[in-house]
């Protein structure tokens, strides 16, 4: 077991009043450093602490890759990093991650939603900030696709459009998008809070038979274009792609493209068997945690409570819309009136079910999971054998 470790940011420096010489490596990913959020925020927090003079080390490390990056030798990786919260299991199982204690710790449980601090939980231990909503929701094309044209998968896949236009964009992101079509259809992995082992997988039912079958259609339909063959940018650019599902992280550079072209909505319905469900994304968050091995560790955690507070997801908001996962933030009133928070905040309530955060969830899934698409893309996968693929691949979900 980690230890807890206390948070308070202000104590650490050396006992004697005089300033003490410390270095904090971060990780952080590249629009933390383009947007210039990182720079600001290590400035104001060694203005604040006259105690350490910090020498800083920023490098690239994005979200998804932390881990990876940080369990190859975690005592020189960084002393403070930002992850995505699927993560938490592997970081914690290698004791890489420290456990969050003291005025951190009442920060993160007192000033984030429940839901939202639950993705940053172990066994009741809270161990990282989380400072954005890590889910997907939609974008489209308004001059292809209206309001009403974007709620069904069916209504987007029928809508008239030119030959040369994709009237949506199919992309699993390893995974991380297909589970949207089975958990919406009523799928689960390891039961609906995606914890319970016993509970197995049972995406080959009926129910994720039917769901594969519709996704064979649609991945073999020619007005849907297909991830790793055509990118996104190429089309919206000559307005040649009606929808997609995409993050935050993205919208910037989308906006810049389309301008008020470019509309926001919540992931649709799609029907797979006569009935009509609710295309269900995977929520998380991007969060900030602290090695457990860090050579400074007063100063690491004191320096990740001061990036995680309200003011700076505020800034990290401001300068790449990352919408702040701190209810306080959250309550501002640009925030409030921004139509992207608002999309998160309504895909977050009515579109999206709580990622599964356990070891053999994330030692498993991406890789069978993101496989699918895939194989049926390259026709691996058919409506003759779907039925046996997806036996196979709940085998390889369960096996001991």
């Amino acid at each position: 077991m980690i230890p807890a470790i206390p948070a308070i940011p202000g104590q650490g420096g050396a006992s004697n009043g005089e300033t003490q010489d410390i270095t904090l490596k971060v990780w952080c990913p590249q629009n933390q450093i383009d947007t210039g959020a990182m720079d600001q925020m290590e400035k104001a927090f060694a203005e604040a602490h006259p105690e350490w003079n910090i020498t800083w080390k920023n490098e690239v490390v994005g979200e998804d890759k932390c881990a990876d990056e940080l369990l190859k030798d975690v005592g020189n990786s960084a002393d403070v990093f930002l992850f995505a919260n699927d993560q938490l299991p592997k970081l914690v199982e290698a004791g890489a991650i420290a456990q969050l204690g003291g005025d951190t710790e009442k920060m993160v449980r007192e000033e984030i939603a429940e839901s939202v601090t639950a993705t940053v939980v172990q066994d009741g231990k809270v161990y990282g900030i989380p400072f954005t909503h890590n889910t997907f929701f939609m974008f489209y094309d308004k001059t292809l696709l209206d309001e009403a044209d974007v709620t069904s998968l069916e209504k987007i896949m029928a809508k008239e459009t030119a030959d040369d236009v994709y009237n949506f964009y199919f992309e699993s992101a390893g995974g991380w998008k297909l589970g949207c079509y089975y958990y919406g259809a009523g799928c689960t992995i390891f039961g609906p809070e995606g914890s319970d082992l016993s509970a197995g997988v049972d995406w080959n039912s009926a129910t994720g038979l039917a769901v594969t079958n519709y996704l064979i259609d649609l991945i073999n339909n020619p007005k849907c274009a297909f991830d790793g063959e055509i990118t996104v940018d190429e089309l919206i650019r000559s307005h040649r792609l009606g929808a997609w599902f995409d993050g935050s992280w993205n919208y910037e550079n989308y906006k810049k493209v389309l301008g008020d072209d470019l509309g926001l909505a919540i992931i649709p319905t799609f029907n797979p068997d006569g009935k009509d469900y609710q295309l269900l994304g995977f929520y998380g968050s991007k969060a900030i945690g602290v090695n457990a091995q860090s050579k400074n560790m007063a100063a690491a955690v004191a320096f990740a409570a001061f990036i995680g507070n309200e003011e700076n997801q505020l800034l990290r908001y401001e300068l790449s819309g990352q919408v702040p996962a701190n209810t306080k933030a959250g309550a501002n009133e640009k925030v409030l009136a921004d139509p992207l928070s608002t999309v998160i905040v309504n895909e977050s309530n009515n579109a999206s079910v709580a990622q599964p955060v356990n070891s053999v969830f994330a030692s498993r899934y991406w890789s069978y999971a993101g496989a699918i698409p895939t194989e049926i893309r390259s026709g691996e996968i058919t409506k003759d054998n779907a039925q046996a693929k997806l036996d196979a691949f709940v085998e390889a979900m369960t096996a001991e």
